[in-house]
């Protein structure tokens, strides 16, 4: 069922509630990667959904522009209809299209700013459902984090910033494959579900072609004891 979302920022993002729909993690990554809007940049999100992370973006720098790159046909329509219902075509242009065909539809070294909410599981071997919208979204079914970093690669300009989140335990393959594409990790964020829980996500920043220098940032606590969010979570909701 298709359903009308109002955001914080007052734009509006249709959904269907029987696919996959978006969560905490792309509220962080869409705040993690505002810090490096400056001014005209360019920027692509890969595997948007329905354009969430733009959508939450696009009010954070008013000359950026922004790329929604989405393989599902039925999400990347979402993504383009809400984009309309916002009046913001001449800042998002939803395209819909593979990751792993990037050089086909993009020139290289085009974007300043690459983001990414992957899937996270390694495979979804044995599902039933196995191309279906929510294991598409959690499971590299269509698109692997070599698939992804390798995109990035091609479409980040030199010392472009490379955005994604991910799960900890995947970090020893993130920075393998960064290493593999001339790509430094430049910022990492842990974050826990709880402050005496292990963390579940991770927040990254890598930069093409830059030094070897990695600021560790203090760890992101989603909630309380008692279960609510923590006063910076809600402040990154609010923004």
């Amino acid at each position: 069922m298709i359903k009308t979302d109002i955001l914080k920022n007052g734009y509006k993002i249709l959904q269907d509630s029987e696919r996959f729909q978006f969560g905490i993690d792309a509220v962080l990554l869409a705040d993690y990667a505002s810090k490096a809007l400056k001014g005209k940049e360019n920027v692509i999100d890969l595997g948007t959904g329905t354009g969430i992370i733009p959508l939450l973006m696009v009010n954070k720098c008013e000359t950026a522009v922004f790329t929604g790159l989405e393989v599902q046909k039925d999400s990347a329509d979402m993504a383009a209809r809400s984009v309309a219902m916002n009046d913001l075509e001449r800042r998002i242009n939803i395209v819909n299209g593979d990751i792993k065909d990037v050089a086909k539809l993009f020139g290289k070294h085009s974007f300043n700013v690459v983001t990414c909410n992957p899937p996270y599981m390694i495979n979804a071997h044995g599902r039933s459902n196995e191309l279906d919208a929510k294991t598409i979204a959690r499971h590299e079914v269509l698109c692997t984090l070599e698939d992804v970093i390798a995109a990035a690669d091609y479409l980040l300009a030199t010392h472009g910033s490379f955005f994604m989140i991910h799960r900890p335990f995947r970090l020893p393959e993130i920075f393998s494959s960064l290493e593999k594409h001339q790509m430094e990790m430049k910022s990492m964020r842990l974050i826990h579900p709880f402050a005496n829980k292990e963390p579940n996500m991770v927040l990254i920043e890598a930069r093409k072609n830059a030094k070897r220098r990695l600021t560790i940032e203090p760890p992101l606590i989603v909630r309380y004891d008692d279960g609510e969010y923590t006063e910076e979570i809600q402040n990154i909701y609010n923004k």
